[in-house]
């Protein structure tokens, strides 16, 4: 099926907008599993999709674009200026999305030049170990990027723990993680997380603090002497509760390793499926921490972006 662009010599002409073939009238929704365009002159790619697929608006031609749905001369984009010669064959997917052959446990929530802001689930990695090499999400965005130029990269600006789903930031240059890394502390505006704990917290809010040091056995623990390791921040507040779980959540000043999941042991109650760090129960099979938010500082234009992932339904669940 192929639906052909207007020619140059009747560019002014007025006419109804076509729509694609095979679509159902006042939807624009294909039947088909994609929809083949042929562009007869030269244009950009987003104008070239708005004269071809009226009925969806602006919006919707962006998100398509956005999911990887698009290909132009057999290579998928997702810039909405990426050129479209005379001739070429402009693909549109209305099955699996190229986001989704790749990214498996990962999601974009932004992209721009500089930055890629995701969300992770929990149980994959953020970036490679000794036992695995390619099943994380850093693997998985670098395919990502390189469909677009092989010589495309990210660089992990900070991480999550395997068991921890939510926000994460990557950069796409060096620029962008060298500023990122230099500048955290007065980039980032704040990081939220939201965590399932144990028992039933009295205090509605309050903050610990302590200084953080590592054991042998790479455990992280709160010394007992002022000013003996890393300080530690972590506000906390209560956002509903039942007999047995308690729903936090938890604002951090420090990004120490492990800061959460020690916090919450010392405040005696655990984060749930944690037993490194004192949990007993584990009624969702995961850890009980999520990164809800994070807000910063956009590093190339100084703009403040804030971007959030929905607390886990099994969190809100069990305390019910």
């Amino acid at each position: 099926m192929q639906t052909k662009g207007l020619s140059m010599n009747n560019r002014n002409e007025k006419r109804p907008p076509r729509r694609p073939q095979g679509s159902k009238p006042g939807t624009g929704q294909p039947k088909e599993k994609e929809t083949v365009l042929v562009a007869e002159e030269a244009s950009e790619l987003l104008p070239f999709l708005l004269q071809h697929l009226g009925g969806g608006g602006r919006n919707h031609i962006k998100s398509i674009l956005a999911r990887g749905q698009v290909s132009v001369g057999g290579r998928t984009t997702t810039k909405f200026n990426h050129p479209v010669a005379s001739g070429q064959k402009v693909v549109i997917s209305w099955s699996k999305t190229f986001e989704e052959e790749i990214l498996r446990g990962v999601s974009i929530l932004f992209e721009d030049k500089d930055l890629l802001v995701v969300e992770k689930e929990a149980g994959l990695l953020s970036i490679a170990s000794e036992q695995e090499k390619h099943e994380t999400a850093y693997a998985m965005l670098t395919e990502y990027v390189r469909r677009e130029n092989p010589k495309n990269r990210i660089f992990v600006v900070h991480r999550l723990d395997r068991d921890t789903s939510g926000v994460m930031l990557y950069a796409k240059n060096e620029q962008a993680k060298e500023i990122l890394q230099n500048t955290w502390e007065e980039s980032v505006e704040s990081r939220t997380y939201i965590a399932l704990v144990e028992g039933h917290v009295r205090k509605p809010e309050g903050t610990v603090t302590s200084w953080l040091k590592e054991s042998k056995t790479m455990k992280m623990y709160s010394s007992p002497y002022p000013n003996d390791g890393q300080k530690a921040v972590t506000h906390y507040k209560l956002v509903k509760q039942n007999r047995d779980y308690s729903l936090l959540e938890l604002e951090l000043e420090t990004g120490r390793k492990n800061q959460i999941r020690v916090h919450m042991e010392d405040l005696g109650h655990p984060i749930i499926g944690d037993k490194k760090y004192g949990s007993r129960q584990n009624p969702l099979g995961r850890l009980g921490l999520h990164a809800h938010a994070i807000a910063f500082k956009h590093p190339i234009t100084g703009a403040l972006l804030r971007y959030e992932s929905k607390i886990p339904k099994g969190f809100n669940k069990l305390t019910e």
